[in-house]
C-alpha cells in the first residue's frame, strides 16, 4: 500500500471540506491509503509524513498568501530539508478563498516552492477549465458552481467559497476529489517505475 497524507489548515471549514474531498479521491484508488492531518497534528507527527509516499498541502488564501498556520507548519518541517527526508516524494497543493481570484496562485506557488526545496515531485491538477461544462467558457457568465476547475487552475485545485457558509460549491469539491485520485495514481505509477 502506498500512503498519501493530506496536511491542511482551515480557518472557517471551507478548506477542511476541500481537504476531505482530496482524501475521498485518494482513498478511492486501489492500493492507496490516505491520512488527513491538520497542520497542528502534522507538526506533532512528522514521522507519518516521512513514511508517506505523497504529501498534499492545503490552506486558505488570506490576503493573497498562505495562512499563517500553514506557514508555521512549513517552517517546523524545514528540519526535514537538512535530512532530505521528503526527497522524491510526490507533492501537491490546493487552496480556497472567498473570491474567484483572491491571488490564490500566490498561495499555490508558495506551497510548490516549499515542495521543490525539499526535492519533491509536484503534481498539477490536469483538469481543463470547466471540464464538465466546456460550453460555459463561451458565455459571458462563465462557468457556474457545478463546473470542475471553474477558475482554471493547473498548478492545483483552487476553490472559491464566495463567503458562503457551506462552500466550496459542488464543482470545486469534485475538482478536489479528482485531484486526490490524480495524486494517488501518480504515486502508484512512480512507485512502479522505481521497483
Amino acid at each position: 500500500m502506498k500512503k498519501v497524507t493530506i496536511v491542511y489548515h482551515s480557518g472557517f471549514g471551507h478548506t477542511r471540506r476541500q481537504a476531505e474531498a482530496v482524501l475521498e479521491g485518494a482513498t478511492a484508488v486501489e492500493g492507496v491509503e490516505a491520512l488527513l492531518l491538520t497542520t497542528e497534528e502534522a507538526a506533532e507527527r512528522m514521522e507519518d509524513l516521512d513514511g508517506s509516499d505523497a504529501i498534499v498541502f492545503g490552506c486558505p488564501t488570506y490576503m493573497g498568501s498562505m495562512s499563517a498556520e500553514m506557514k508555521r507548519f512549513l517552517e517546523a518541517a524545514a528540519q526535514r530539508w537538512f535530512t532530505r527526508s521528503w526527497l522524491g516524494k510526490v507533492a501537491g497543493g490546493f487552496t480556497n478563498s472567498s473570491s474567484f481570484s483572491g491571488d490564490k496562485l500566490n498561495t499555490l506557488v508558495g506551497l510548490m516552492i516549499n515542495a521543490m526545496q525539499h526535492g519533491m515531485i509536484w503534481v498539477g491538477s490536469g483538469v481543463m477549465p470547466s471540464a464538465n461544462h466546456p460550453e460555459a467558457m463561451s458565455i459571458p457568465e462563465g462557468p457556474g458552481p457545478e463546473a470542475h476547475n471553474r477558475v482554471g487552475s493547473f498548478i492545483g485545485p483552487m476553490a472559491a467559497s464566495l463567503q458562503l457558509d457551506d462552500g466550496p460549491p459542488p464543482g470545486d469539491l469534485e475538482t478536489a476529489k479528482a485531484y486526490g485520485r490524480r495524486i494517488a495514481g501518480v504515486t502508484l505509477r512512480l512507485a512502479q517505475v522505481a521497483e
